[in-house]
C-alpha cells in the first residue's frame, strides 16, 4: 500500500510539471495554421536581438562562475582549515540571498554605487556589468558554495595540506593543484546552477539595463504569442541541460587522488 502511494505522489508530480510543459510544446509548434512546425523556433533564433542578449549572458555567467570559484573555493577551505567555528555563520551569511528579494539587492547596488556616490559602477557599461557580475554571484552563493563544501567534505583538508607543506608547496600552489581538483566535481556541479540561474535572471538585469537574455524574454513575451513558448522551451531545454551535465560530470569525471604520494 505504501508503495502505491509512494508512486501515486511521483506519477501525479510527473504529471503536475510535464502536462504544462507539452501544452507549452505543443502550443510553440502552432504558428503555421493547421500544421506543426518549427517556425517560432527558427524566428526566435533567427532574431539578432536573441543571439545579442543570449550571447551577453553566456559571457556574464562564465565571468561569474570564475569569480564565484576564486571567491569560494578558497574561503570554504580556510573555514574547513583553520576556523571550522565560522562555518554556521559563513553557512548563515550564504543563505541570505535566498530570503533577500532580488530587486532589494538591485536597488542597494543602485543606491550605492550610481554616478553621485563614491564609487559610481553604474555611469559606465563595463562597471555596470561588474556591479550586475557581483549579482548574479550572490544570487548563486548558496548553490556554489553549498556544492564546494559538500566537496570538500569528502576529502581529508587537513592531511593533504600538511603533506603538500611537506613537500615545499605554497597556498596557490595547494589550492590550485591539490584542493581544487580534488573537489572539481562539486565545482562544476555549482557552476552548471550559475549558469542556469544567470541565464533566466531577469530583475538584475532589467533594473540595471544590461541586455541580457531575462529582459529578452520577458520583452518578446509582451509582444509576440508563439515566439514567447519557443523561448521557454529552450530555456527550459537549457536549464534542464544544466542539470544533466551535473549528472554527468558527477558520475563519470575522473576523480582526483585524495593522497599524495
Amino acid at each position: 500500500m505504501r508503495k502505491f502511494w509512494a508512486w501515486a505522489a511521483v506519477i501525479f508530480g510527473m504529471l503536475y510539471f510535464i502536462l504544462p510543459l507539452l501544452g507549452m510544446t505543443e502550443f510553440s509548434l502552432k504558428m503555421r495554421r493547421g500544421v506543426y512546425s518549427f517556425d517560432a523556433y527558427a524566428k526566435v533564433l533567427a532574431d539578432p536581438r536573441f543571439q545579442e542578449t543570449f550571447a551577453y549572458s553566456v559571457g556574464m555567467a562564465i565571468a561569474t562562475i570564475i569569480f564565484g570559484v576564486v571567491l569560494i573555493v578558497p574561503t570554504a577551505y580556510w573555514v574547513r582549515l583553520r576556523l571550522p567555528g565560522l562555518r554556521p555563520y559563513i553557512e548563515f551569511i550564504t543563505l541570505l540571498p535566498l530570503v533577500i528579494p532580488a530587486i532589494v539587492i538591485v536597488f542597494g547596488y543602485i543606491r550605492l554605487y550610481n554616478t553621485s556616490s563614491f564609487l559610481p559602477l553604474t555611469g559606465s557599461a563595463t562597471g555596470t556589468n561588474i556591479l550586475l557580475m557581483f549579482g548574479y554571484a550572490t544570487l548563486a552563493l548558496p548553490y556554489m558554495y553549498r556544492a564546494v563544501d559538500t566537496g570538500l567534505r569528502t576529502i581529508d583538508v587537513g592531511t593533504l595540506t600538511e603533506a603538500a607543506q611537506s613537500l615545499g608547496a605554497g597556498w596557490i600552489t595547494i589550492l590550485a593543484r591539490i584542493i581544487l581538483p580534488n573537489v572539481l566535481v562539486a565545482v562544476m556541479s555549482g557552476a552548471f546552477l550559475t549558469f542556469a540561474i544567470v541565464i533566466g535572471e531577469f530583475t538584475l538585469a532589467a533594473l540595471l539595463n544590461r541586455p541580457a537574455f531575462g529582459p529578452y524574454m520577458q520583452l518578446l513575451g509582451a509582444n509576440r504569442a508563439y515566439e514567447p513558448a519557443a523561448l521557454a522551451v529552450i530555456a527550459f531545454a537549457i536549464t534542464w541541460g544544466c542539470m544533466a551535465l551535473i549528472q554527468v560530470v558527477s558520475r563519470f569525471a575522473p576523480r582526483a587522488p585524495a593522497q599524495l604520494h
